[in-house]
């Protein structure tokens, strides 16, 4: 077999993405806020870019402009004429009406670190008068802690991971009781410590499961002698599970003093560390408005504090002398001054196909903006690409991280698109209309005799609509309700 070199000529199709293309699909998917930080970015980073105030009228910009002709005229009468063709070769860094931008400096609130649970934890464990031995502990203990306060690793795995931080730090360790430097740690070290940390606030913490967990807090109220103590103590399985008549023949009662004493319960904390947990603060800007107006529901972009940008007239008609700038210089400038064109028009779609989304839905969604959430029809992102005529990946990135404030709240885009489900009548149901009528029987229920699954499908298709059992657990299971046997009450 002869190698050879040899040309050949092949002609394919290729989709390549312009960068463009994909700065626009990035704006569509921005929320509100992160695009006024994305647009006050390519203002300190694109000469041909201004700010231009909401408030500005042609008349101040008039005056405005005259301005800077006299003071251009009084600089250059002074001998101090600005070199343009500096201050373009040198990326705009000095002088000129740029500078009175630049000189402006946005100042995000930076948050102040939270104390978490291990903190917590710490600074009660540094009151104590603690051996060397158990601060080497405590290290442990802590770290094996999550973030709802429960002990996630056993006490022999604790052990064996403090032995193996010894001989790593080359330490002697040898069987307890020997002679020869620090005894290795036993099981009755860790089982001593474990009730230190038991003993520390919040109440439950260091608990190994939801058992121990209510139990620490009975004892921390000195509820020890009490029905409840006794029940999660001695019949804990019987408990969770709600089977109020065994436990009543057990212990000799009436079922309704078990299930007032299951219910006391309910004052406890089942994630006491929950609590400590530093999550940063999550703000919900609406990038959409729905006001009722005259009984016709009317969409309003929530863009106020978005900055207007508009191209800047001094550096453009610099620009525009063709002779001046040449080479790598006048590429620089073209490339700068279309990429702010190209950034308004982007901008101006992005309004536009939001308010077309948003429109549609508030067409299609009519009767959950008057009736609520259980006339929500099902809507798919297609059916608006269709309508509006895009591509529905376009009305995925539309949708998605942005809000919208109506008479009824401030709800997801994404709340308005489900899935649907057949009805009697012909017409098709919202899962998410469905799952709140599931929610209204429940909560509606007779609690001596809870709906079952079959009784739900059954309700559900008086009402006309078409579901099946499986379809109904499943709901409930996402809706956290539980089922019947375990919403009886007596």
């Amino acid at each position: 077999m002869r190698t050879s070199l040899q040309q050949s000529a092949i002609l394919k199709q290729e989709l390549r993405m312009n960068p463009r293309l994909y700065q626009a699909m990035d704006l569509l998917y921005m929320p509100l806020l992160e695009l006024q930080q994305h647009l006050k970015e390519e203002l300190l980073t694109n000469p041909f870019l201004e700010l231009q105030e909401p408030d500005e009228d042609e008349e101040q910009a008039a005056t405005d402009k005259e301005k800077e002709k006299e003071k251009e005229k009084a600089e250059s009468e002074d001998g101090g004429e600005i070199n343009w063709e500096d201050i373009i070769l040198d990326g705009f860094s000095t002088g000129g009406a740029r500078a009175e931008y630049e000189d402006r400096e946005f100042f995000e609130p930076t948050p102040v670190e939270a104390r978490d649970l291990s903190d917590h934890l710490y600074e009660q464990l540094q009151m104590l008068d603690l051996t060397p031995r158990q601060l080497f502990l405590s290290e442990l203990f802590i770290g094996n802690i999550g973030e709802d306060g429960y002990l996630r690793a056993t006490l022999e795995e604790i052990i064996d991971g403090a032995n193996q931080l010894l001989s790593e730090q080359n330490q002697p360790t040898t069987a307890a009781g020997s002679d020869d430097g620090p005894p290795l740690f036993v099981l009755e070290e860790a089982e001593e410590f474990l009730k230190i940390m038991q003993r520390l606030d919040p109440p439950g913490v260091a608990a190994r499961d939801l058992r121990e967990c209510l139990l620490l807090q009975l004892e921390e109220l000195g509820e020890q002698h009490t029905l409840t103590y006794r029940l999660v103590f001695e019949a804990f399985d019987d408990l969770i599970t709600h089977r109020w008549s065994e436990l009543a023949k057990r212990y000799g009662l009436d079922p309704r003093e078990v299930q007032d004493a299951a219910d006391e319960l309910a004052k406890l904390d089942p994630k006491p560390g929950i609590q400590y947990l530093s999550a940063g603060d999550t703000y919900v800007v609406p990038d959409l408005t729905v006001e009722n107006i005259e009984g016709q529901y009317r969409v309003f972009l929530n863009d106020g504090g978005v900055p207007r940008l508009r191209i800047s007239r001094v550096y453009q008609e610099i620009a525009g002398d063709k002779k001046k700038f040449v080479g790598e210089n006048r590429e620089f400038i073209t490339d700068k001054l279309n990429s702010a064109s190209w950034l308004i028009q982007a901008i101006e779609q992005r309004r536009q196909t939001m308010l077309k989304v948003m429109n549609f839905i508030v067409d299609r969604q009519r009767d959950f903006f008057e009736k609520g959430v259980e006339h929500l029809r099902p809507l798919t992102l297609r059916e608006v690409a269709d309508v509006i005529e895009m591509h529905e990946s376009t009305v995925s990135r539309v949708t998605s991280q942005k809000y919208v404030q109506t008479p009824r709240g401030v709800y997801p885009l994404k709340f308005f698109f489900s899935s649907s489900l057949g009805t009697t009548t012909g017409e098709d149901a919202s899962s998410r209309a469905v799952k709140a009528q599931i929610r209204k029987l429940v909560a509606d229920e007779d609690t001596s005799s809870p709906l079952t699954d079959s009784a739900i499908v059954n309700a559900l298709k008086e009402r006309g609509v078409q579901i099946a059992r499986r379809t109904v657990a499943k709901y409930r299971d996402q809706l956290g309700i539980l089922p019947a046997r375990m919403r009886k009450r007596v």
